[in-house]
């Protein structure tokens, strides 16, 4: 079985860093800039752009805004990428959608799962 942070180091953290390099694109950033921010590589960028990495996991809209947000402090250099990241996973870990992903991606099968909360 998989454990909640495996599943947040495969499937959550891309994801995260996917949905922030989509907000970056549409604030008018280029790859190399959405790269630089996310400390990640500009082929990184390319396949989140164009769905080939990190398509396993669909944020809730209240997600999504924080997204939204953190990719307007980091662009605006208000915020830490790394900051920023850690405070989503935190939200996502305690709203219990990690918990979601967890059942959905692991062999879990026990009926009353506690180990994400």
């Amino acid at each position: 079985m998989e454990s909640p942070q495996e599943i947040e180091v495969w499937y959550i953290l891309p994801s995260l860093r996917k949905a922030l390099a989509e907000e970056m694109l549409k604030m008018g950033l280029k790859q190399k800039d959405i790269a630089s921010k996310l400390h990640v590589t500009n082929s990184a960028v390319s396949q989140y752009i164009k769905s080939k990495r990190a398509t396993n996991v669909k944020f809730t809209p209240d997600i999504r805004k924080l997204i939204s947000s953190s990719a307007y402090r980091i662009v605006n250099a208000k915020a830490n990428v790394l900051v920023e990241i850690q405070k989503l996973c935190t939200k996502i870990r305690s709203n219990g959608f990690l918990c979601k992903i967890h059942k959905k991606h692991s062999k879990c099968n026990l009926k009353n799962c506690k180990v994400c909360n």
